[in-house]
């Protein structure tokens, strides 16, 4: 499963233990040393992760085609897991197709301007990025266990900010960093072609007189 971004674990040795004898204190900074060096680099980031082919399957997925300029709308994607077994994390993986270039993070097109110290250009602004699922990769949130049969519903609440033609590609895999991996047969990627217009949100003056913008783009 391809993502953007990098995954690092960093770790650091804080402290200076006070210690009178010179060969005491030797031997505590050593042995601190050693337990810093072996959380470092003993277990890898995935080791949690089983490995394995598991099935799932993208049951629903909606996101409007016909959106406008500082619209709000909502994202959803349903998975279930078809396995008789839990999957040890649902990742969900977003990428908006860019016109040139690599993708960048997953509601955004990728600018190949030299001038540009950010070159992620933003399609829709995230308001509400699915809960306790951020990781860091800036296009994938992991959302956890699923037990057999279980169903989770992802949503993305989203504004629009940029006008045109895109094409939004998503899927979902069992695992966060490919040891446990989706089996064939099994409908776990899709598509959303969406226009957004650069007209005026929709309004209306409600009975107390007061203008309301259509935000509604569920």
């Amino acid at each position: 499963m391809a993502q953007t971004g990098t995954v690092g674990r960093t770790c650091a040795w804080h402290g200076n233990p006070v210690v009178r004898s010179p060969a005491v204190r030797s031997l505590v900074v050593l042995s601190v040393l050693a337990l810093t060096l072996s959380a470092c680099g003993g277990d890898r980031q995935d080791a949690d992760e089983p490995e394995g082919e598991f099935t799932l399957e993208v049951v629903d997925a909606s996101f409007p085609e016909r959106q406008t300029t500082a619209q709000r709308s909502t994202m959803r994607i349903s998975v279930r897991n078809t396995d008789d077994r839990e999957l040890p994390n649902l990742a969900v993986t977003v990428e908006t197709e860019p016109a040139r270039g690599e993708a960048a993070s997953a509601f955004a097109l990728s600018s190949d301007d030299p001038r540009l110290a950010d070159k992620s250009r933003p399609v829709w602004i995230l308001d509400r990025a699915p809960e306790g699922g951020e990781t860091a990769y800036t296009n994938t949130w992991a959302l956890g266990p699923m037990f057999p049969g279980q169903t989770k519903e992802i949503e993305w609440r989203l504004t629009a900010v940029r006008a045109g033609d895109f094409t939004v590609n998503y899927r979902v895999s069992p695992g966060l960093h490919g040891k446990a991996v989706q089996a064939n047969g099994q409908r776990t990627t899709g598509t959303f072609e969406v226009t957004i217009s650069d007209d005026p949100v929709p309004a209306r003056v409600n009975g107390k007189g007061e203008v309301v913008r259509d935000q509604s783009g569920d």
